[in-house]
């Protein structure tokens, strides 16, 4: 089957078309905004208009709540056990028996100012991994504009590593390239293209022998990581039409990091385990493996964009006609939380990295786009692929706010005939039972964030253990700022074409290393 490769094809935003298609796309563009914001103004002004109608909204946002938190626990638990089970498991003893000395491992490492030590750090645990190290190819990919410490810091730790591993290189990102966005997809795609230039044409080595992983610099591979990735890649029906999706844990620093930054970050792994349970809506995410083949076919990641680690999945469902999924491996990498030198820094940049995941609302448009022009593509499964992106961040920016914000609104402002009413006393009864259930989901929460901690830094007492367990009763608090507030925020910026560009979340030595 013939690849589908538009002109538009890697269309980051709506100015970069024209005619019929600039405004289309413009439209969807607005829509998730504008579905998030008619929804909170719509119970707000029912609250004033129409209280009752708004409780019966409200209760019915409250049951809903309690119904998806009854089955999202239920798959975090799950893939919990799974994630358990695979870090228990001998893969290298698992992949003896299967051919897979062909395969290189490609692993690229962009970053623009981070420390010498924090980049040292991550290519000494890749050398640290099993299996055969002569099999892979290190390619750091420092940002021209970071300066001449950040090219040093490549050509310091290549230095010490080299003989390690099979092949390294040293990729620096040009600025101020035409058509290119600064940040991580430019980086990575210029460095997947060096790699291709100067090793593997160089070499010989085939395109569909290589499995590129895409890592932040701050991203720590568990010692089986690369043999796990090698059996699915191996046992996986068709591979080349397959991405591959570890679980990222957030919890290089987690001793260090503040609550609500810890809350914020294990929220994140959680949601990333839940999807993992969930492979017909799973897209790839931060860190994240693929093979060279697909890559090259559809021009590797995007080079205009603020999230370019999904939206490589959806240039290659689209590319595919839909044939083409990721594979949830329920194998861990671990990343920084985030941790600043003061707590107000740390809270600023809580809330700058989740507002940059969250404008992936960008995908919508381009989702959307697509499914109309690409004719091959399975209609059903458009139609569902559309609409689960659609609900996954009008919910994400609604339901937090309505539940634990506007949902005692109506009580406020319904008047004196609406205060007398039943359900004017029995809402925040019924509301509250509906919460108090959902929030023991916490304690499966604070169980498992528990299990999945790494070991405990000798500067802190085991008391440090019982602030671990109850940070969770922010989340209330954090799902309202670093969720919906963000959302929203970047929801917005979208809506009225203030595009956002890519903010480096900054990277500070961890700790005990």
């Amino acid at each position: 089957m013939s690849l589908y490769l538009p002109d538009d094809f890697h269309v980051g935003r709506a100015s970069e078309l024209k005619g019929k298609d600039r405004i289309l796309y413009r439209f969807f563009e607005i829509l998730p905004g504008a579905l998030s914001w008619s929804t909170l103004v719509g119970v707000v002004l029912l609250s004033f208009l129409a209280p009752a109608a708004a409780a019966y909204l409200i209760i019915g946002f409250s049951l809903f709540w309690l119904l998806k938190t009854i089955y999202l626990s239920v798959h975090v638990r799950h893939n919990w056990r799974r994630l358990r089970h695979n870090m228990k498991t001998d893969w290298s003893e698992k992949i003896v028996n299967l051919k897979h000395d062909h395969l290189w491992q490609l692993v690229l490492l962009p970053y623009y100012d981070e420390s010498f030590e924090t980049v040292q750090y991550t290519v000494k645990k890749l050398a640290e991994t099993t299996g055969n190290k002569k099999k892979m190819i290190i390619v750091l990919a420092p940002e021209e504009r970071a300066g001449d410490n950040a090219r040093d810091t490549a050509v310091k730790v290549i230095e010490e590593f080299k003989d390690i591993f099979g092949y390294t290189h040293i990729s620096v990102h040009p600025k101020d390239l035409p058509g290119e966005m600064a940040g991580k997809g430019s980086n990575i795609a210029y460095a997947a293209e060096e790699a291709r230039t100067h090793i593997l044409d160089p070499q010989g080595i085939n395109y569909e022998h290589v499995i590129v992983s895409a890592f932040d610099v701050d991203t720590i591979v568990y010692p089986d990581y690369f043999q796990c990735l090698i059996w699915y890649f191996l046992t996986t029906e068709d591979p080349h039409h397959s991405s591959f999706q570890p679980v990222p844990l957030y919890n290089n620093n987690i001793w260090d990091a503040p609550a609500f930054s810890r809350v914020a970050a294990t929220s994140g792994t959680f949601w990333q385990m839940i999807q993992q349970e969930r492979p017909e809506k799973l897209a790839t995410f931060s860190s994240h493996a693929v093979s060279f083949k697909a890559l090259y076919e559809v021009g590797y990641w995007q080079r205009n964009m603020v999230n370019e680690d999904s939206r490589i999945f959806w240039n290659l469902l689209f590319a595919n006609n839909g044939n083409y999924k990721v594979v949830p491996i329920s194998y861990p990498v671990s990343m920084d939380a985030n941790f600043a030198p003061s707590t107000w820094q740390t809270f600023k940049n809580v809330y700058k990295q989740n507002r940059r995941w969250t404008y992936g609302a960008e995908n919508i448009a381009y989702i959307l786009h697509h499914s109309i022009k690409n004719k091959k593509f399975p209609l059903r499964k458009r139609i569902r692929l559309s609409l689960v992106q659609i609900e996954g961040f009008w919910s994400l920016t609604t339901h937090p706010l309505v539940l634990f914000s506007l949902g005692w609104l109506p009580l406020l402002v319904g008047g004196r005939e609406f205060s007398t009413t039943i359900l004017s006393y029995n809402l925040p009864i019924v509301a509250r039972f509906f919460l108090t259930l959902a929030m023991f989901g916490l304690v499966v929460s604070a169980i498992i964030s528990t299990t999945l901690l790494p070991k405990r830094p000798s500067h802190y007492s085991r008391l440090r253990y019982v602030t671990m367990v109850l940070q969770w009763v922010l989340v209330p608090i954090t799902m309202i700022i670093f969720s919906a507030f963000p959302g929203l925020d970047a929801q917005t910026r979208l809506m009225f074409g203030k595009y956002m560009g890519f903010w480096v979340t900054p990277k500070y030595i961890r700790e005990g290393r």
